[in-house]
């Protein structure tokens, strides 16, 4: 990102009250005790090389308190920069100042991991979670400010309504940072971001600060485990549950054992993991880890098409569920039993073969060895007392076709979205990238007649360059006299019917009459009889 567009610097009485204005809102939103205030002040004071404090007179009710603390730090860091805190006035380096002004007012983490048991005890799990996830607010850790600025709408589907956004919250480094970046020394600490060590850390220019980063322990299967707040919060409460170990992700039969219990710990949560092969799983494979949150996404709202029973498990029913993607719903009363079907399917999947559907569980390599193809994403949830997983089954393997992969997302689509699609995407929620903010709203220009296509489009320079192919589409079926409100309108639309397509790639078994037969063939050979089909 370039350079910062800042005020010229604060004078010294006008830090001095912003620092005064900054620890009231901390004391306002009950960051800091009565008897931290000082404490807190000081550490402020000292950060921005004061000697002594404002010498009016300002409480936490003074109407002049902000309701956050963005007004407050844009400032702060502008002055920090004046006098040298930071090197450079760019958005890294202002977000390693903002985590550290914010970390000075945060209470310590055992303090924090106290205060949730106890208003979970006392008030209840969704006042504990409630309180938690406004400390990740008020303290800048989830900039809301940023996130506010993503684009979002759902777009109508026969599958139901799926949820698209752009996502222009997560900073962009500018081609000077990168090139910089480039040149440090490979760093070892800590080993990642997900890591517990993460708590408390000042940051790099390659590595948020973390300053104002707050975790809760947890036990899952007997282990330590740990709770935060996703920064970018793709969704309501979105949350990331990390293992207290760096171990690399593993979809197994503990992985669903562990999800089940973080449910029965928190039952107004859906929690899931990505799976754990490339291509088909999510950005950090060497850290294993879960993503939850209080949200109910499109694919939760699908119904079942076909249920199966086992006489074997009584209490258990299975469902093929309406969606692009191949999802089995298992469904019961007992986590155990719910357990027990899950882990069922998943030890058949991963060594299924059918090479009628494009199906192959492994390739065979010169060495001997054999490459693992078939995984599961696997999202659990209760609903009205059941226990519910829906286990989407997963297949990375390429061709000479599709080399990115025969179960993701094609190359005429790669123009919208070609990162691997994830838990969060599988759900049925888009996160594309914030280059297509400005792309789209160009194509709109087109379409409302504002711009006319010329040879340049054809250029690789040309930022439209990759959507010439589908602008002149689009051209085709609408025209170039739309309003620019109908043109904005179909962009988004369009936009959104790729991204069910990408979801249809990603089907293992595709939505039509053969994908359903070999899909019926997969549940089957579990030793499932079909009961219902809706």
């Amino acid at each position: 990102m370039t350079e910062h567009n800042r005020q010229p610097a604060a004078k010294a009485e006008e830090v001095l009250l912003l620092i005064e204005k900054l620890v009231a809102f901390a004391r306002r939103s009950d960051m800091l005790e009565e008897l931290d205030v000082d404490a807190a002040r000081n550490a402020l004071l000292e950060l921005f090389r004061f000697d002594a404090p404002y010498e009016g007179v300002l409480s936490a009710d003074d109407s002049s308190v902000s309701d956050s603390a963005v007004p407050l730090l844009e400032p702060l860091i502008d002055y920090g920069y004046s006098i040298g805190l930071i090197e450079e006035d760019t958005t890294t380096y202002r977000d390693l100042l903002d985590a550290r002004i914010m970390g000075l007012l945060m209470p310590r983490p055992s303090e924090t991991a106290a205060k949730f048991r106890r208003t979970a005890d006392q008030d209840g799990l969704v006042k504990a979670t409630d309180e938690f996830y406004k400390l990740n607010i008020d303290s800048h850790y989830i900039q809301m400010d940023r996130i506010q600025r993503n684009a979002y709408w759902e777009q109508p589907t026969p599958y139901g309504g799926l949820e698209i956004t752009i996502n222009l919250s997560k900073p962009e480094k500018d081609p000077k940072e990168i090139a910089r970046l480039k040149t440090l020394p490979q760093a070892h600490y800590p080993k990642c971001l997900l890591c517990r060590e993460n708590v408390g850390y000042a940051g790099r220019a390659d590595h948020p600060a973390r300053q104002n980063l707050r975790v809760l322990p947890l036990q899952l299967q007997g282990e330590q485990w740990f709770f935060q707040y996703s920064p970018y919060v793709y969704y309501n409460e979105h949350s990331i549950v990390f293992k207290g170990a760096h171990e690399p992700m593993a979809i197994t039969h503990s992985s669903f054992a562990r999800l089940l219990d973080f449910v029965e710990q928190f039952p107004h949560y859906f929690i899931g993991s990505n799976a754990d092969l490339p291509i088909v799983g999510g950005s950090i494979l060497s850290h294993d880890h879960f993503q939850a949150g209080r949200h109910t996404f499109a694919m939760e709202k699908a119904a079942v098409e076909t249920t199966y029973t086992d006489s074997s498990q009584p209490g258990v029913t299975f469902g093929t569920v309406a969606w692009p993607l191949s999802v089995v719903r298992v469904t019961g009363e007992s986590k155990q039993s719910v357990h027990a079907a899950a882990c069922r399917l998943l030890d058949l999947w991963r060594e299924y073969r059918d090479a009628e559907a494009d199906i192959f569980s492994y390739t065979d390599n010169a060495d001997g060895s054999h490459t693992p193809h078939n995984t599961i994403t696997p999202i659990a949830r209760i609903k009205e007392g059941w226990y519910e997983m829906d286990l989407v089954l997963r297949n990375n393997r390429t061709s000479e076709e599709h080399p990115g992969g025969i179960f993701h997302p094609h190359a005429h689509l790669h123009h919208i979205k070609k990162e691997n699609i994830g838990l969060i995407e599988v759900m049925g929620l888009a996160v594309l990238p914030g280059r297509l903010k400005d792309e789209l709203e160009q194509i709109a220009g087109y379409l409302a007649g504002e711009r006319v296509i010329g040879p340049e489009l054809q250029e690789a320079s040309h930022p439209l360059n990759k959507h010439a192919e589908w602008l002149e589409a689009l051209i085709a079926e609408y025209g170039t006299e739309l309003s620019i409100t109908e043109a904005r309108a179909i962009t988004e639309a369009e936009t959104g019917n790729k991204f069910l397509h990408v979801l249809e790639d990603c089907g293992v078994y595709k939505r039509t009459g053969e994908g359903a037969e070999a899909f019926r063939k997969f549940m089957i050979s579990a030793g499932l009889t079909a009961v219902s089909a809706e």
